[in-house]
Order: structure tokens, then sequence, then C-alpha cells
């Protein structure tokens, strides 16, 4: 793809200052935003965004897998079997816009904020509902390796973030949500002998005590960021800024070079 197409990728969905409509962000911009203020903004302001990643294809198969198997409890209004084991006392929640709150692509659950003008939005994987009404918002995860499956890594914070929004997105629209959230992960065995074409997961629940309360100011550090003229700092632990940098007065270098007669 050349840089015009690149260009074209990116020209929707700006943020224009002068603009008194809300805008909308994504989960996932928020957590940009959390990671590195100064991506955020090229990519908000300008339309320069991060490289795309490859597509973690194997991981959405085990979530859309997830969705199914808890489709069936949730279709008969049982518990799955896994909370029987963890003693969850949780079914799968009936609701009519459970698929619109499933597309983080397009629709999601939404909630605009007014103090900053923004309308937050995120796709979830499920929600559970307890007896007394109070739900649990869920997610799954996917991974391969010998170790337990803890919520312990550093880089995993970036999950409890995730989760901490739902759990904000869903109690801005009136629901009765628990503190407690869950994250079903499915760890994929390599101790087998042989692949045979089939790959064996271990499925865990860990439990999440969330708090959300941090959400409403960091909506509030966005909107300042979107205002502003000046180039934010990079993240501490950006790794894209850095060759932004560098490449750029490189090539800004062997541009002058270039024009010397």
């Amino acid at each position: 793809m050349g840089l015009d197409g690149y260009k074209l990728k990116w020209e929707k969905g700006w943020f224009d200052p002068k603009s008194k409509e809300p805008y909308t962000l994504s989960r996932s911009k928020v957590e940009r935003f959390t990671e590195c203020p100064r991506c955020f903004w090229l990519e908000s302001r300008f339309g320069i965004g991060r490289p795309d990643s490859f597509p973690f294809t194997l991981n959405n198969a085990v979530d859309e897998l997830f969705k199914r198997e808890f489709d069936i409890s949730r279709a008969k209004g049982e518990k799955h079997p896994l909370c029987e084991k963890y003693g969850i006392d949780a079914v799968p929640m009936q609701h009519k816009d459970l698929e619109e709150w499933r597309d983080a692509f397009k629709r999601g659950i939404k909630f605009h904020h007014p103090e900053s003008n923004l309308i937050l939005r995120g796709g979830i994987d499920d929600i559970w509902q307890g007896p007394n009404g109070e739900v649990y918002i869920v997610d799954y995860k996917a991974t391969a390796g010998k170790d337990t499956v803890t919520l312990d890594d550093e880089w995993k914070d970036s999950y409890k973030r995730q989760i901490e929004i739902y759990q904000w997105l869903f109690k801005k629209n009136g629901f009765n949500v628990s503190n407690t959230a869950y994250f079903v992960y499915a760890n994929g065995r390599n101790d087998k002998e042989v692949f045979d074409g089939k790959l064996e997961f271990d499925v865990t629940i860990l439990p999440y005590q969330g708090d959300s309360s941090w959400v409403d100011s960091v909506l509030m550090d966005v909107k300042a960021c979107l205002m502003s003229e000046e180039i934010p700092k990079a993240g501490k632990k950006c790794e894209y800024c850095p060759y932004r940098e560098h490449a750029g007065r490189k090539l800004m270098e062997l541009h002058k070079k270039s024009k010397i007669k």
C-alpha cells in the first residue's frame, strides 16, 4: 500500500477542534492515549496512525467458540458448567441488545460523557447476571504456556483497564454492575507428545475486582490532548515515537542534502 492509500485509510474520523459535535472514540483509543499521548494525538488529529499489527486469528477463533458455547447456556437460562465449577452464581445474561454490545467496530455499548463531549464506546465479549439482577462483565482471553495463568503480569494491566471501561459504560447505561469481573482464560497446552491436528486448552476463570473511578478524569485528559496544538510527550515505553523521531531526522537530513547543488 502506497502513501496515498495509507492517508485514505485514516482520513475519516479525525477530531476537529472547532466542531461542537460529540467526538466518538473507542475503548482501544483510550488505551492508546494511556500508552502514548503523542501516538494518540497524531492519529486522532492528523490521521497518522501506527502501522497495523497482524490479526490474532487464533485468539479470535477462541473468542467465537467461547461465545457460541456460553450462548447455549444463555438460550437455556442455565449456568454454564464452568460457573458451576468455580461457584459463580450467575447465568449468561439475556438481552435484546447483546449482539449490538458485542459489535466493537460499529456499535458496541456507548455513553456520551457531557463534561468532555466525548462518546466512549466498547464491544464486550459477554455479560453474566446474578439472581439479584447484578451484572458481571466477562472477557475472553487466550494464551499458551506451561505456567498457571494469572493477572499478575504488568502487561495485563491493559486487560484490567479494558474491563473497567466496560464496567463504567454499563454503569452509565443504568445497569447494576458488580465490581467483580471475570476473565475466562483458555491456555493452550504445549506438553502433548504429538500435535495430531488438535490444540487442547485448559480453561480457567479468573475473578478481578475492578475500579472504574479513573475513567471520568482520563476522558477529560483525552479531551485536553485532542484540543492541544502542542505536541504531547511520548509514552515512556512507546516504541513507535523514537522510530518516528530518528527516521524523520534522517529523512530531513537527506532531503536537505539533495537540495544542495
